[in-house]
């Protein structure tokens, strides 16, 4: 059954935009929190939790100054100032929110989200957090609350315009003020968010704007911003910065945000933690709007076997197409990519060809070409004709509109809708940083917004202190589509065990190895591993490294974990803290590494609380398979993941 019409959706999304003002009223402050005579200060602390037990979880302090009536929001990780004393407040056409404000009340509840992912670090989701709510009432006797969570990996707030006819707002005074000489990884922003993360400090970074997620080290504490909850209500953010003192200030992508009625604004997100606890984060989704669908059971994700990146001109060509079809077939890989280039006049055959192997095709477009309610039904619904299951959707940093603003991001949304009604999954490339749509869309199973390997093929090779930032900043927050296991490209610095480490550290959705058929049949120890690999986990867990130097990630799937380690620097050795997988039962480790004829395979046996010294080549890695070492087990193989022989859904019945 259809879920709704384009035009049905947009009621259903300012409906729904209402409905979450509603749901969090405010109420006047009881006895036991009084209104202060002038100024005061309150604190939303993380409930109890054996991630981050006290005194190391995080809290947000709100204080209320007296003399001016402005706030600051403070976030504390224990003891220790994370952000210091950061401004808050919106500014309206008609009302300066930012100053004079006279507090009305503070409501306090607590929140568990509990859902289940199709992508991501792990399926199975339980995220409880404490919520208080401030009202204040400020210029013409408006009203402004502020929205306060805090869980056991951070902290996130938002604002809301009750109790109210319409709105402009013309700005935020959302900022944080981090010590200058605390370490950054940063990124240049632009609309596609494909630019080289830097390492520098937070008061050295050059004055200018930078996109989400941004990580900032501050003592033995870790804290990366970014925002979740958007809607096209309200527009996407970035942030600003000066330079030199630390401060950092949110920058809306539109001047103006015109709401007819109650707003609420995307959730300004702070994970906070050790280095583990930020990289195994799951707030962004935490924060989001839950799914809109229950049905995933037509949502697959999977292995990609795709063309362009090495053969620029192959999908033009149906033959060729064809050879990276068998390959898909023979390695147990559930699609084919078939990216700029290709026919319409011979993709029904592909897609009977592909079928007939147990292979589900998925096509390339540009966003102008289904940029309309009329266009997304015409070419999804031939698609759905076709047996096509899925889409990448491309540019849409390009063309008229803000790439981030209110217009785009509601494309974003009726595209999603609509193709979850064709029963097509979804790969948007040239887009904007993940914010937690994954969640609300569980057929969305990746996003581009990284520098990828297609960068090899424009002479800018990505470098292996670049590969080693990515699980600490942009893959937190959402699937990144890197398209690693890439090969035969020219200018890599790095080794093969570090490449072929990539997907695994990485995590997709869809993982696109970018590589040919006829390359990756000469490194058979390479085949062995991606034919394993799955693209959907149980569970993540940080095993060691830090960001420009070293990243090693491990990745449940059933009883095996998938452990990725990439390395930047000379030759060495590094460290698997095998503890933090949880187990208590002996280990049988296969290891591949790098060797003198290529990439090699050893077996070796350990302990469940052992930690391993993974000796490395000059930026090099490692993957390895661990699984319980039970008696006479020798491999922790399991067959090639299985295809299904005979087409579960053929031309035709791709529609929803």
């Amino acid at each position: 059954m259809p879920l709704l019409s384009p035009l049905g959706r947009r009621l259903v999304g300012i409906t729904l935009t209402a409905l979450t003002v509603l749901v969090s009223p405010w109420l006047p402050a009881t006895s036991a929190a009084a209104p202060p005579a002038a100024g005061g200060s309150w604190t939303v602390a993380a409930p109890p939790g054996p991630a981050q037990p006290p005194p190391s979880a995080p809290s947000a302090e709100v204080e209320h100054d007296p003399g001016t009536g402005a706030l600051t929001l403070t976030v504390r990780r224990g003891d220790q100032v994370v952000l210091g004393d950061s401004p808050v407040g919106l500014r309206t056409r008609d009302a300066d929110l930012t100053r004079n404000l006279e507090f009305l009340g503070r409501e306090d509840r607590h929140v568990t989200e509990t859902y289940t992912m199709t992508t991501g670090k792990r399926r199975h989701v339980q995220a409880p957090m404490n919520e208080s709510t401030f009202a204040f009432r400020g210029d013409g006797g408006t009203r402004i609350d502020l929205v306060v969570r805090a869980a056991h990996d951070g902290v996130a707030f938002r604002y809301a315009l009750p109790d109210s006819a319409g709105a402009v707002v013309t700005g935020e005074a959302t900022g944080y003020q981090l010590p200058a000489a605390a370490p950054a990884w940063l990124l240049p922003h632009t609309p596609e968010y494909e630019e080289v993360r830097r390492e520098t400090t937070a008061g050295d970074a050059a004055a200018g704007e930078y996109g989400y997620p941004a990580l900032f080290e501050v003592g033995d504490s870790h804290v990366l911003l970014t925002e979740s909850g958007m809607s096209s209500a309200y527009p996407g953010g970035r942030l600003s910065t000066t330079g030199g003192s630390g401060a950092y200030s949110v920058v809306l992508a539109e001047s103006e945000v015109v709401s007819a009625g109650d707003l609420t604004t995307p959730w300004r997100t702070a994970i906070v933690g050790d280095l583990a606890t930020v990289t195994e984060s799951t707030l962004v989704s935490d924060l989001a709007p839950p799914a809109r669908f229950t049905d995933t059971s037509w949502v697959r994700p999977g292995t990609v076997s795709w063309s362009w990146l090495v053969e620029h001109d192959s999908p033009r060509d149906l033959e060729r197409q064809k050879d990276f079809v068998d390959y898909a077939a023979q390695h147990g890989w559930e699609y084919t990519l078939v990216d700029e280039g290709w026919d319409r006049a011979w993709v029904p055959e592909l897609v009977r060809y592909a079928r007939e192997r147990g292979v589900d095709l998925l096509l390339w477009f540009r966003w102008w070409e289904v940029d309309t309610p009329e266009e997304m039904e015409t070419v999804f619904g031939e698609l759905g004709d076709w047996g096509v299951k899925g889409v990448k959707i491309d540019f849409m940093n390009q063309g008229e509109g803000e790439p981030e603003g209110v217009g785009r991001h509601a494309w974003y949304e009726d595209v999603l809708a609509a193709t979850a009604e064709h029963r097509l999954v979804v790969n948007f490339h040239g887009a904007t940083v993940p914010k937690g749509l994954q969640r609300t869309w569980p057929h969305l199973m990746t996003y581009e917004a990284v520098r990828g390997h297609e960068f090899y093929t424009f002479d800018q090779p990505l470098t292996p202190a670049y590969n080693t930032m990515l699980p600490f900043t942009r893959n937190v927050v959402g699937s990144a589509d890197v398209t690693p296991a890439t090969f035969s490209v020219a200018g890599r610095t790095h080794t093969d065990a570090h490449e072929l480490a990539l997907p695994v550290v990485h995590e997709s959705g869809l993982q696109h190895p970018a590589d040919s058929p006829e390359s990756y049949a000469r490194l058979p120890e390479a085949e062995r591993v991606l034919d394993q690999l799955p693209t959907v986990w149980d569970d993540t867990r940080y095993l060691g490294g830090r960001p420009g130097q070293d990243a090693v990630l491990g990745r449940l799937a059933g009883e095996r974990w998938f452990v990725g380690g990439i390395h930047a620097g000379p030759a060495g050795a590094v460290e698997v803290d095998l503890g933090r997988l949880g187990g208590g039962e002996d280990l049988l480790v296969e290891l591949v590494t790098d060797g003198p004829d290529g990439l090699r395979r050893e077996a070796l046996r350990a302990r469940a609380d052992e930690t391993l010294r993974v000796p490395v080549e000059e930026n090099g890695g490692f993957v390895a398979l661990v699984c319980p070492a039970e008696d006479g087990r020798e491999t922790c193989d399991r067959p090639v993941r299985a295809t299904p022989a005979t087409p579960s859904a053929g031309p035709g019945a791709g529609s929803g």
